[in-house]
């Protein structure tokens, strides 16, 4: 009989131990965590100054010409043939506030 207690004893000792194991390993993951996340944004400072569309301004001249042929078939229906799709896009743009080289 004093056996059993000494086997059920040991067994709760097992459980509490496994307990502080795991209570120590979720209070290390926060510090692992924040340790991460310290260490990823000490590379993105380093990547320098990033773009932002509030500093962007750009303005462009679209010109589209097409060339369109209709022509209508039996039964009343239009036949339609494009020959000529051409798009242009001439402009500049600036971001405002960056400075090559920082």
């Amino acid at each position: 009989m004093f056996c059993a207690k000494s086997k059920g004893q040991s067994t709760l000792e097992y459980v509490i131990l496994l307990g502080f194991i795991v209570a120590a390993l979720i209070a290390m993951g926060v510090y692992m965590k924040r340790g991460f996340q310290g260490r990823l944004r000490e590379s993105t400072d380093q990547v320098g100054q990033q773009y932002s569309a509030y500093n962007y301004e750009g303005e462009y001249d679209t010109n589209t010409a097409m060339e369109q042929h209709e022509s209508r078939i039996h039964s009343g229906q239009i036949e339609t043939k494009i020959t000529t799709n051409r798009q242009e896009k001439t402009g500049s743009e600036t971001v405002k506030g960056f400075q090559p080289g920082e």
